[in-house]
């Protein structure tokens, strides 16, 4: 157990490796793409993004040379906006809605627009303000450092309650820290974020909670947020699938973002087709891999990827096999051979094995990425919190589980959605633990 402070040093020869996907605006192009904004009166930008960035506001602070304005006008709706800026995928939200389309334009680059702004903010040394100097006694607990937690606890302190956040990793941030594909987001820049919500009074702490320490937190605390995120990805149910060559994706992201690995074996196939397959597949590219092969038991209109995403690991140079399904794995003397199966989709689009379609692919290693699995063990000690299809159960306007004294929000609520999604489950929860601490302490009154 301990305070979470050393500063994280990146690995040099990792940024070399995964120069930014999208390279920052200049402070000149980003006046004249921000001069480009229609500034609508109505955006229509600002309700496709779940933490409702007031967007033309910001970006017409940056075409009035106010920058470190428009990053706070950012930071008042979402306190992950750097984070945000790089990882959302702004072509299906902020982006997408833009107005620009209609007129057969170009939509307004808002993604690239933020991140210049939150740039500028950081690099003159910007740090948050706490708006609510009058301080409360009650204090709140957040299991997990992922997006939602932080959210949630930058809201609380901001409303005047102590807060403390505890992650079993010895880097606070999650996924955002340990598996966001290092050419999105960099380690070091979601602990910059970490650090800023630090500054506003939110302690962190390296502690794994378990059963008797969810007893502990519901006894010391006045509220619980459970913004704990997923589990492991779920394994290989095929013949040989334990092996040593057989690497978890998540894993594999976190090994190279914190420099642990920064080498990959000549062949690799990763199994699964959405966004993590598709970082995983793309990192093993930029680690050297010769040939990447994608396997994905359906065809390519039913990737939960984004096109984009797809684009871009076929820009990489990644591989797909479609409709096939892994069977069975076997060590060779030249490495791993992976016996692999066509499917077909029966009536119901449940992909079927087709008999006598085995074919084998030689590889080095194989990267499951098929999802997560939902940390039930842990969530079943929360006293009273009502688990339904493996997901937290919430009152979706305030974040309150069935135990009135525990929030949730992020992964373990909505089953694996985007960052700036979990931000605004954790700034929602926040907003409810306060509305309910407050009626509570007027009835005490009272």
């Amino acid at each position: 157990m301990s305070e979470v402070n050393a500063p994280f040093v990146g690995n040099p020869e990792v940024a070399a490796r995964f120069p930014d996907l999208h390279p920052a605006f200049d402070a000149r192009a980003a006046v004249v793409e921000a001069n480009r904004c229609l500034n609508c009166f109505d955006a229509p930008c600002m309700g496709a993004c779940p933490t409702h960035i007031d967007v033309p506001r910001f970006i017409k602070k940056i075409a009035s040379g106010n920058v470190i304005g428009s990053a706070e006008a950012i930071l008042e709706a979402n306190v992950l906006g750097a984070s945000c800026s790089r990882v959302c995928p702004v072509e299906v939200l902020c982006e997408g809605a833009c107005v620009m389309h209609a007129k057969q334009e170009k939509p307004i680059e808002i993604g690239r627009l933020q991140r210049f702004a939150m740039e500028t903010f950081y690099a003159a040394g910007g740090k948050l303000q706490l708006r609510k100097r009058k301080q409360r006694s009650e204090r709140v607990a957040c299991i997990g450092s992922g997006p939602a937690s932080l959210a949630c606890a930058a809201e609380l302190r901001q409303l005047g309650f102590q807060v403390k956040t505890f992650d079993r990793r010895a880097l606070p941030g999650g996924l955002n820290t340990y598996g966001v594909a290092e050419y999105k987001l960099r380690a070091a820049d979601s602990l910059r974020e970490v650090a800023m919500v630090r500054g506003l009074g939110v302690e962190f702490e390296n502690k794994e909670i378990d059963a008797a320490g969810m007893e502990e937190l519901e006894r010391g605390f006045d509220a619980v947020f459970l913004g704990l995120g997923l589990g492991a990805m779920h394994r290989l149910a095929v013949e040989g699938a334990m092996s040593s060559s057989v690497i978890d994706a998540l894993d594999f992201i976190a090994g190279y973002k914190t420099g642990a690995r920064l080498e990959v074996a000549p062949r690799v196939v990763v199994v699964g087709a959405g966004n993590t397959a598709i970082d995983a597949a793309c990192a093993a590219k930029r680690l050297g891999a010769k040939s990447v092969t994608i396997l994905y038991r359906r065809q390519r209109e039913n990737i939960s990827a984004f096109e984009f995403e797809y684009d871009h690991a076929v820009r990489e140079g990644v591989t797909f096999c479609w409709e096939t399904l892994p069977k069975a794995f076997a060590a060779t003397d030249h490495g791993i051979a992976l016996t692999c199966v066509a499917v077909a989709q029966d009536a119901a689009g449940t992909p079927v094995p087709v008999a006598g379609s085995e074919f084998t692919i030689e590889c080095d290693v194989v990267i499951p990425a098929i999802g997560q699995s939902p940390l039930l063990e842990l969530l079943s000690q929360a006293r009273g919190v009502t688990i339904e299809r493996g997901r937290v159960a919430i009152d979706r306007a305030t974040g309150q589980t069935t135990n009135p004294k525990y929030f949730a929000g992020g992964d373990c609520v909505n089953g694996g959605r985007e960052v700036v999604d979990a931000v605004a489950d954790g700034k929602r929860a926040a907003l409810g633990i306060a509305a309910w601490l407050s009626t509570r302490t007027e009835a005490h009154v009272g």
